[in-house]
């Protein structure tokens, strides 16, 4: 079954994110920024219930109590695509740090530009952070937005080591907004890199905020410490709760198909 499920969940997935972006997307690039925002907010709505349904796979968020209002820096934990559009359903007006391929696929990358989402060449190392910087200044100070970052680059395996880069710490310094650290286990349902969906409950953790004007390597340290404890403790959670199904996909450091 858990073969059958996640195959049917990735076509409706797709299929349904095909028709959001040909029949709503699309025309509303006419229409203004908030326009397109509403609408990425309802297909991640849609596709959380999808996974929910088809799949089996629900969600919990704590501590949105925790967001600040006003500008702010967003740093989370990123193991799988499920974040990318989970998170945009949280903050009000989110602004994301993405690659910039991704701007350049059809109708999708037409829809990251209107939104003013902020697209870096990775190839590019300090030119791509004095551009990041420049743009999420803009976006957060006169927009009031919340720039959301994955410390770490890219989607990073459950229990793998963590690998933040020292960018984040430079942006943190330069905007001096407070950051709300973000802790996850979204990668033990939502595997990168695999079809399979898992069902449980993928946890979110929004952490108190790290207040602005700490030094670099500090915040830096702190930073890590902070996201990599929560989630650990998130993977301990969601490890039990799939081995209770026979699903624990560290176990024997291989994914288990046991019930499948």
């Amino acid at each position: 079954m858990l073969i059958l499920r996640s195959l049917l969940f990735n076509i409706l997935f797709y299929a349904n994110l095909i028709l959001w972006l040909v029949f709503a997307a699309f025309p509303a690039l006419l229409l203004p920024k908030r326009w397109l925002l509403r609408i990425a907010i309802a297909w991640a709505r849609m596709s959380m219930w999808m996974l929910r349904v088809v799949a089996g796979t629900r969600y919990e968020i704590s501590g949105i109590e925790n967001i600040p209002p006003g500008g702010l820096m967003i740093a989370s934990k990123h193991q799988s695509f499920w974040e990318t559009f989970a998170l945009v359903t949280v903050f009000q007006n989110p602004v994301f740090i993405l690659k910039r391929e991704l701007t350049w696929i059809p109708f999708f990358g037409w829809c990251l530009l209107k939104m003013r989402m902020i697209p870096v060449d990775r190839g590019a190392k300090a030119r791509a952070l004095a551009h990041v910087t420049r743009r999420a200044k803009v976006e957060l100070g006169q927009n009031g937005r919340q720039l959301l970052i994955f410390p770490e680059g890219t989607r990073t395996a459950p229990g793998a080591p963590p690998a933040y880069k020292f960018g984040v710490a430079h942006i943190y310094s330069e905007l001096n907004v407070p950051c709300l650290p973000v802790a996850l286990n979204s990668g033990l349902y939502w595997p990168r890199r695999k079809f399979l969906r898992r069902p449980g409950t993928i946890r979110v953790e929004i952490m108190p905020a790290i207040p602005p004007g700490l030094g670099k390597a500090e915040f830096h340290v702190l930073l890590q410490e902070r996201i990599e404890t929560a989630s650990d403790r998130l993977l301990a959670q969601g490890r039990s709760e799939l081995a209770a199904l026979g699903l624990d996909p560290l176990q024997n450091g291989k994914a288990s198909a046991a019930h499948s």
